[in-house]
């Protein structure tokens, strides 16, 4: 994705230092810490790997997250820019979500959040939240490598933001509470698709309007919907296949609607609640 020297979103949050290697059950233990090792002549070194508080980075290891940082918020910016274009066409105002950085953890309007949780969207508070190391999990866990891999999951999120905005996920929320967890389980996924669609109407714009895309970029993008579908996730945690307990879709339905929103363009076309293959 060509993407330096583009405007980086002011809509960006950077927690990571609140929540970073050196919290030993919070950051202000780690301080003391980090204060007794010194003034008793401790060796610095041992403080690179601290108990219950992970391992911390190198410069080099900083360097990296640090300019995806840089990336994502890029990535952000970009989906202002389209979105704000598409829904002013239906006389809706963007209201631009706010993405938070983390370390680990993290608090939000819809609870606690964990790294482990990947990437996620609270309509609570209209923020996104992503632990940059989630990066280096497509490229390894998931074997989908490639910058444009980590644009697909921003813009995903901002597909759940932009179904905040059209009353979507209000209607989720009531359905909840009304459906059994199946029936709930079977709207999850088609909530998921239509956002997977919304990253591909996102990678469609920006590529007319701003030319922003590289040879692969899309094919990187399909093989992190590939990657993280419901079927094969299933398959290398447990084993076996479940499809009542689907909550994203497969990878061929998620892979499916990003490309048709990534070919389309069309908002019209992404109603994956009145799909009857779904």
């Amino acid at each position: 994705m060509l993407w330096r020297g583009r405007r980086l979103s002011t809509n960006v949050d950077d927690r990571r230092g609140m929540g970073g290697p050196l919290a030993i059950g919070g950051g202000l233990v780690g301080i003391v810490a980090v204060l007794l090792n010194f003034l008793l002549g401790g060796d610095p070194t041992q403080l690179q790997q601290l108990p219950g508080g992970g391992q911390a980075m190198s410069a080099e290891q900083q360097a990296s997250e640090d300019t995806m940082a840089q990336f994502v918020s890029v990535v952000l910016a970009e989906t202002e820019d389209i979105w704000s274009r598409l829904l002013a066409q239906r006389g809706i105002t963007y209201q631009a979500p706010t993405l938070v950085l983390f370390k680990n953890s993290v608090e939000s309007g819809c609870g606690f959040g964990s790294a482990a949780s990947g990437p996620f969207y609270c309509p609570a508070d209209q923020n996104l939240y992503i632990d940059l190391a989630f990066y280096q999990d497509l490229r390894t866990r998931f074997r989908a490598p490639g910058d444009f891999a980590m644009a697909y999951v921003v813009a995903h999120e901002v597909g759940h933001h932009v179904q905040n905005l059209l009353g979507i996920s209000d209607k989720m929320a009531r359905a909840r509470e009304s459906v059994s967890e199946k029936d709930y389980n079977q709207l999850s996924v088609k909530t998921e698709l239509q956002a997977d669609f919304f990253a591909g109407v996102w990678a469609h714009y920006a590529n007319e309007l701003e030319n922003i895309l590289e040879p692969g970029d899309i094919e990187e993008a399909l093989n992190a919907a590939n990657a993280i579908g419901d079927d094969r996730l299933q398959k290398q945690s447990q084993g076996h296949v479940v499809p009542d307990a689907f909550t994203h879709g497969t990878s061929q339905q998620r892979m499916y609607w990003f490309k048709k929103g990534y070919t389309t363009g069309d908002i019209n076309q992404g109603n994956t609640f009145e799909d009857p293959s779904l």
